[in-house]
């Protein structure tokens, strides 16, 4: 380690970002540790951050001071009194800052975000998602970032046509804009946007109960792209026609659970639009006719269709894959009448096929699975949740020709044993798996995941009741990147295959609900070696004592939701969780019998400032002192009462 220094200092800063780039993100943290030349490359070289603690703030944005994207979408205590002494602050710079990502920061309001748009000179792109606090006033502090271009607003429920109205006057340039779930926005504020950003390229509209009016409005955007327009119940037939022959540059379409639409709309737009490349009108049509068809099959460039829960018979489906070969995506789930022979048909002429959602299309079975595997060679994901005739056979096809598949759910999949995973673990791109429900694997099958499975991110085992400790304790020894893993109501699993997960470093997400057979040694075990967990569910784990919760307020500090409900937590380890649990967000505090109103009481007025979501007992409300909860109302808290 010694020498290290030496020949680092004989390379000039241009190679030593050149080597620097070639380093996995764990080798470039070790090497940043041990060698001043790749600390300071690493300082010039970082663009982009997510800060965890907002304390430490100021001096990041010191050390790294060519950052272009910053996300503060983790910090709970991040309000406008922080942003403002970072403004008093001379010494921080903020004048390269292109990307601010403030989703769920509730505490900000107008007075932070006028500051913010007044010292990041160079904003491009904002994130203030499911802020429930940006209304109207915070949009108008917001309309000083003068040159954004991407805005993203999801469910900020406070927001209306008059805050959308003062940012579309203040941001002309904007050319992507979300507003999903904005609720108070009408087709007056869609309007004046779409009036106003002529230069608009992506815009989505999901859940608004918008009118005709708005699309005859969208129809005018010249440079529109993309256009998501989910759940929208108010626009029917009459009002998609009017695209048809507007925006000429439509390339995407999404119109998911439309009830009011049809195919004989969509015709039009894809008569208008013969460029189209993603397509997507699941739950909204009942059935893909012959007329449809003759529309459809002229799209050349498309790569995208979703038509889940429509009726396609075996020759649509062959009409349609043998006349857009293009296709990489397929969404067909829950459409019952596929069968082998389409699946063929599609196999046969869509070798590029990357994605295909077959969930709940019982009629397909191992001869579709292996055509799909042996030509379409590039597949990455597949869905086969509740596909009961899927067997060994049709994995062991996946096993030995899908050899890029990373994404693969055979939840509710009744033929998945311990042969089929030994098949499936020769995937070895494979970084997610769903096996929730499968009952009929034991042991032996998991020992197979475990030992080939190395690049693993995700696994779903819910209700797994066929396994036990031996089986889990054969993950560790193989996935070791492991950060998502889900064990719920696996009833056979105890402390001792448990603390066998304490092994998996690199873990945020878990969930252990129902686990009704560990204690508090098994969760100390997980509290102490998961050092990066951020979500936790503990529900209905009723005989973990107060030393595993004990275990976690003291090692758990990454924990940013956890739920408790129907958890044996006492009145003082409750209080200790809330204090020490610096970054936790969401709770759920449901049916804690051995807590007390004044247990309640002081364990949220330990975590009362960076609270976002809590689920009490609807009887709490009236008996913790409204004091609290009006400053848990403040600080931008949404409490669910169960």
């Amino acid at each position: 380690m010694s020498a290290s220094p030496s020949i680092l200092s004989v390379l000039s800063e241009d190679l030593l970002v050149h080597v620097y780039g070639f380093l996995d993100p764990p080798c470039r943290k070790t090497w940043r540790l041990i060698s001043r030349d790749f600390f300071r490359v690493d300082s010039l070289t970082r663009t982009s951050i997510r800060v965890l603690r907002v304390e430490f703030l100021p001096l990041l944005l010191l050390k790294y001071p060519n950052l272009s994207s910053l996300d503060l979408s983790v910090c709970p205590k991040l309000d406008d009194d922080v942003v403002l002494r970072l403004a008093h602050d001379g010494a921080v710079s903020t004048s390269r800052l292109r990307s601010l990502n403030l989703s769920r920061a509730t505490a900000i309001r107008a007075r932070g975000l006028e500051t913010l748009a007044r010292i990041c000179h160079a904003l491009e792109r904002v994130d203030v998602s499911h802020c429930f606090g940006f209304g109207d006033r915070e949009a108008a502090a917001l309309s000083a970032a003068a040159g954004l271009r991407d805005l993203r607003m999801d469910k900020c429920l406070s927001l209306s046509d008059v805050g959308l109205a003062r940012i579309v006057l203040g941001c002309s340039k904007l050319n992507k804009v979300s507003l999903k779930w904005c609720m108070e926005i009408s087709d007056l504020g869609i309007d004046l946007l779409c009036k106003k950003c002529k230069d608009l390229k992506s815009l989505d509209v999901s859940y608004l109960k918008i009118t005709n009016d708005s699309i005859r409005s969208i129809s005018l955007l010249p440079k529109l792209e993309v256009l998501d327009m989910v759940s929208c119940p108010l626009i029917d037939d009459a009002g998609l026609e009017l695209l048809e022959n507007a925006s000429p540059s439509l390339q995407a379409i999404d119109v998911t659970r439309c009830d009011g639409v049809s195919f004989s709309s969509l015709i039009s737009i894809v008569s208008g639009h013969p460029n189209i490349q993603h397509l997507r009108a699941s739950h909204c049509v009942s059935e893909v006719s012959a007329s449809v068809l003759q529309h459809i099959k002229a799209l050349k460039h498309l790569k995208t269709i979703c038509i889940d829960g429509a009726r396609v018979s075996d020759s649509s489906l062959e009409t349609l894959s043998s006349s857009c070969r293009s296709l990489t995506e397929v969404g067909m789930s829950r459409c019952v009448h596929v069968t082998d022979i389409g699946m063929m048909g599609l196999a046969r002429y869509c070798l590029n096929l990357k994605t295909l959602n077959l969930a709940c299309c019982g009629f397909v079975t191992d001869v579709a699975i292996s055509a799909v595997a042996v030509s379409c060679r590039n597949l990455e994901t597949l869905k086969l949740e509740s596909c009961h005739k899927i067997t060994e056979k049709g994995l062991q096809s996946l096993g030995s020709y899908s050899k890029l598949l990373q994404e693969l759910d055979l939840t509710d999949c009744y033929g998945v044993n311990d042969r089929g995973l030994e098949y499936i673990s020769n995937c070895s791109n494979l970084l997610r798996l769903k096996l929730g429900l499968c009952s009929h694997f034991s042991d032996k099958g998991l020992f197979h995941i475990g030992s080939k499975c190395f690049k693993l991110l995700e696994l779903d085992l819910y209700r797994c009741t066929g396994f036990g400790d031996d089986g889990l304790a054969a993950l560790p020894r193989g996935c070791k990147s492991l950060n998502r893993l889900i064990i719920s109501y696996c009833s056979e699993l105890t402390d001792t295959g448990v603390e066998q997960i304490r092994q998996l470093e690199h873990l945020s997400h878990l969930e252990l609900r129902g686990l009704k057979k560990i204690t508090g040694a098994g969760l100390s075990a997980i509290a102490c070696g998961c050092k990066k967990l951020a979500y936790l569910d503990l529900k209905l784990c009723e005989n973990i004592d107060d030393s595993g919760f004990w275990a976690l307020a003291y090692f758990s500090r990454n924990l940013r939701q956890i739920n408790l409900c129907n958890c044996s937590v006492s009145d003082t380890a409750l209080c200790m969780l809330m204090s020490n649990l610096s970054r936790v967000q969401d709770v759920d505090l449901v049916h804690l019998s051995r807590v007390t109103v004044e247990g309640f009481e002081f364990a949220l007025r330990a975590c009362c400032n960076r609270l976002k979501k809590l689920k009490l007992l609807a009887p709490l409300r009236f008996l913790l002192s409204s004091e609290l909860l009006e400053t848990l109302h403040a600080r931008g808290c949404r409490i669910r009462w169960d």
